[in-house]
């Protein structure tokens, strides 16, 4: 089991962290020092790692913060084979990160912000399943949508690997969603192409290949992972479901359109 007094000294430091916009130095070591077995495997400090983000999750949810649905996290595989591991990750959404189409981001929300483009599922059946499928999956999503996150990390420089990203949250920070909800037979989601651009510079393309060969392969992973830990997903939940392309730095004030073919564009803006 994994050392207590760690885990909250480490999910504590994140807290601060977010909260004062002051970066913190990687935490994988404080992780495999406070892991279920410390010199463990991989295996105990990615638990370990989650249970970090959970300690955050129910202090969020204690303070009276909703949760509104999850976020996959490293769902290119260039990425994950960069980070060392063959699986993505998730975190979990609340009703105070989600900003409308255009609406005004004060950047002084963030610390080193970056967007990507996705799509978001929307949920109108549970998922408890042991094991989904692509039927599954079909038959419980209500819609797509076209959406912005916004990732953000607490960690110094984005210098990350699997389990700092896992403890903070999925490098979770806010999310936009489009406002044309279409359903999933209305798009094709392999070969949907994306654009990404601020002032009309294009500065990331990519398409629904791009997110572990097509979303709903990540919405399975999702569902059955968080099936098995006894926090299905449910009817209402937001799905992100990862990056058509490559994320983009935010570096100032400005708006990032993102054009998703067949579901229309979504509109990041980001306030001084």
């Amino acid at each position: 089991m994994s050392d207590p007094k760690i885990l909250n000294s480490i999910a504590a430091r994140l807290r601060e962290a977010e909260a004062s916009r002051q970066t913190i130095a990687p935490v994988r070591g404080e992780i495999a020092a406070g892991g279920a077995s410390p010199g463990g495997s991989p295996l105990d400090d990615m638990a370990t790692a989650y249970a970090v983000q959970q300690a955050n999750v129910d202090a969020r949810v204690a303070q009276g913060e909703r949760i509104v649905g999850r976020k996959i996290g490293l769902t290119s595989l260039a990425v994950q084979k960069q980070l060392g591991v063959a699986q993505p990750d998730f975190g979990a959404l609340f009703a105070n990160m989600a900003y409308g189409d255009s609406q005004p981001m004060p950047l002084s929300r963030l610390i080193q912000p970056k967007v990507e483009a996705e799509i978001a599922l929307v949920l109108e059946r549970d998922l408890t399943y042991e094991k989904h499928t692509f039927a599954d999956i079909l038959r419980s999503t209500a819609y797509a949508l076209a959406a912005i996150e916004v990732v953000d990390s607490r960690i110094q420089n984005w210098d990350i690997r699997f389990v700092d990203t896992v403890a903070d949250n999925a490098s979770s920070a806010l999310f936009v969603l489009g406002s044309r909800p279409v359903p999933l037979s209305g798009i094709d989601l392999t070969a949907c192409a994306m654009t990404l651009s601020r002032d009309g510079e294009v500065l990331s393309r990519g398409n629904g290949a791009a997110c572990l060969g097509n979303p709903l392969n990540a919405a399975v992973w999702l569902a059955d992972r968080m099936a098995q830990l006894g926090t299905p997903l449910r009817a209402g939940d937001i799905v992100l479901t990862g990056a058509l392309g490559p994320m983009v730095a935010v570096t100032e004030p400005g708006t990032f359109t993102t054009q998703i073919e067949g579901l229309g564009s979504v509109r990041a803006t980001f306030a001084a």
